[in-house]
């Protein structure tokens, strides 16, 4: 979910340049109903015309997803490369209602001047296209903001990590790295795309039956290997998946799916031989929508799986994704399919650097200091060890709202300011502070009971005690039918009070729900949610 703000200035001539606007995924556990979160972005709507652009180092959902959402709280321009304005136009063209965003196409390796800032965009490699690092440069001095790289001499597609540029820049003098710290605690360099695609093109080649290729629809490279894979081994390629078709026409209007026979819709899926096909899927990460997930179920409408065909996840599980991923293996093993995964064979390779390349590009660039981000806390904390330990003259680890001096002054934190994080939960934006998905997690751990009483002007109950409830077991710890327990609960609870209290309609809730509630820890050993109206008859 990155969002970082770079200001220069002093005051009220301060002006911000904001690096990415991305989300996280919510879960059923933590999150119930919620499917993404976003940066809390108070602070950079709060200064308003100051905010002079947002620049988007690449084009994955935790680097740009955020975008259409909060977007119309900051109408600024929009800096992208063709491959992520491309994707971004897509995305925008498939959501109603999709704000119309200033979207200013820049390429790899330009720079150009937004307000005091020099921007420049270095290519680097990473496991989408057009991914770049940026060079700030002010009067105070140069910051590199890497984004999301490693060191890949063989991609498959687009330009290697560019040495020269960011040697270039090391000469010039480099006041701070913002650096990505996802691999920092795993030692040596990561392996090639290249080397991938040769993996891929021999378990495709020697699968017997339908083969079926999961990985993240951006992963254009990947996509291109198992492309290419499938050629050599006279097989035609079936997309499956809403993400896979968007990308894959942005890659192809750009070029970099150039000598790649057109890839076929579904439905030709199941006119193919089983020997000759192999279906590109959306849900390498185990969402309940995707492609994967329907075919796993077995209620996907043109795409099935059969003893003897082989599925590859072609990626590794997010964490937080494990259980659903492994759903996902375990429906498909269980239908006969050969699963194959990283932990079996080489079918994937990270897109960010480990420790040896992390030591190469200071090595490179010579800063002054390093401030470590985009990782869980353990993953920074790792980085800042590891750079002290290579000779980092300063660390600055930081939270979420510092505000840290880069140049013209010592690095260090000078402030800090709110932030948080937003919850998309359907169509509403709320704050996660709030208190409806807390509420949400009690009602799916214990329930919620709804009674309504009504009383005539005596102060007697008139009709029957009205009693539903949801989640709740259909009888208690002795076979007692629930709606007995509830019911009995009640009419005891209004035996003890008078006639004079039964007139307190606010009285009567709150004793009716202490009665039900009480009872239920007793009976069942949890508190429910529990809604209790008193109306006049």
């Amino acid at each position: 979910m990155n969002a970082g703000l770079y200001g220069f200035g002093e005051g009220r001539k301060r002006r911000w340049l904001m690096v990415d606007c991305g989300v996280t995924f919510g879960d059923q556990v933590t999150t119930p109903g919620v499917d993404l979160i976003m940066p809390d972005i108070r602070f950079a709507k709060a200064q308003g015309g100051a905010l002079e652009a947002i620049i988007l180092t690449h084009a994955h959902e935790d680097h740009y997803g955020a975008l259409l959402d909060l977007w119309p709280q900051l109408k600024c321009p929009v800096y992208a490369t063709p491959f992520a304005a491309g994707l971004l136009a897509a995305k925008r063209s498939a959501e109603r209602d999709a704000p119309k965003i200033d979207v200013r196409v820049v390429a790899e390796g330009s720079r150009f001047p937004i307000g005091p800032f020099d921007v420049e965009l270095i290519s680097v490699a990473h496991s989408i296209p057009e991914s770049t690092a940026l060079a700030i440069r002010t009067p105070a001095g140069t910051v590199v903001h890497t984004g999301d790289w490693k060191i890949d001499r063989t991609p498959v597609l687009g330009r290697p990590t560019d040495e020269a540029r960011f040697r270039a820049i090391g000469e010039e003098g480099v006041a701070a790295i913002v650096g990505d710290s996802t691999n920092a605690l795993r030692e040596g360099i990561s392996r090639s795309e290249s080397e991938v695609a040769e993996s891929l093109a021999g378990l495709i080649k020697s699968a017997p039956g339908r083969v079926a290729v999961t990985t993240f629809a951006s992963n254009v490279g990947r996509l291109r290997a198992v492309a290419d894979a499938a050629l050599a081994a006279d097989r035609q390629v079936v997309l499956v998946g809403r993400a896979m078709a968007r990308a894959t026409d942005v890659a192809r209007e750009l070029g970099y799916l150039e000598g790649v026979p057109d890839f076929l819709s579904p439905d030709a899926f199941g006119y193919l031989p089983r020997n000759k096909v192999v279906a590109l899927m959306t849900g390498s990460q185990g969402e309940p929508r995707a492609a994967l997930a329907r075919v796993a179920e077995g209620d996907h409408p043109e795409v099935t799986l059969a003893k003897g065909d082989r599925v590859i996840f072609s990626s590794r599980a997010i964490p937080g994704n494990e259980k659903a991923v492994g759903r996902i293996i375990n429906k498909l093993v269980e239908g006969g399919a050969d699963v194959i995964t990283d932990r079996t064979h080489f079918v994937h390779v990270s897109g960010h650097p480990r420790q040896e390349e992390l030591a190469m590009l200071y090595g490179w660039i010579k800063p002054q200091a390093l401030v470590p981000v985009h990782g869980e806390e353990v993953h920074l904390d790792g980085h800042a060890e590891f750079a002290k330990s290579v000779g980092v003259p300063k660390v600055v680890r930081v939270r979420n709202g510092d505000i840290v001096r880069l140049a013209g002054g010592p690095v260090e934190i000078v402030d800090n300011v709110p932030t948080g994080r937003m919850l998309k939960d359907g169509r509403v934006m709320i704050y996660a502070t709030e208190q409806t998905i807390p509420e949400r997690r009690k009602l799916a751990f214990a329930g919620v009971v709804s009674i309504a009483v009504g009383f005539n002007e005596r102060g007697e109950v008139a009709g029957e005690v009205s009693i539903r409830f949801t989640g709740l077991p259909p009888r208690d710890d002795e076979g007692t039918l629930m709606p007995e327990v509830l019911r009995d609960t009640v009419l005891d609870c209004l035996d003890g009070l008078s006639r004079q209290k039964r007139r307190d309609a606010g009285l009567v809730e709150k004793a009716i729900e202490r009665a039900v509630r009480g009872e239920l820890q007793t009976v069942w050993g949890k508190k429910p949610i529990c809604h209790v109206s008193v109306v006049g008859v």
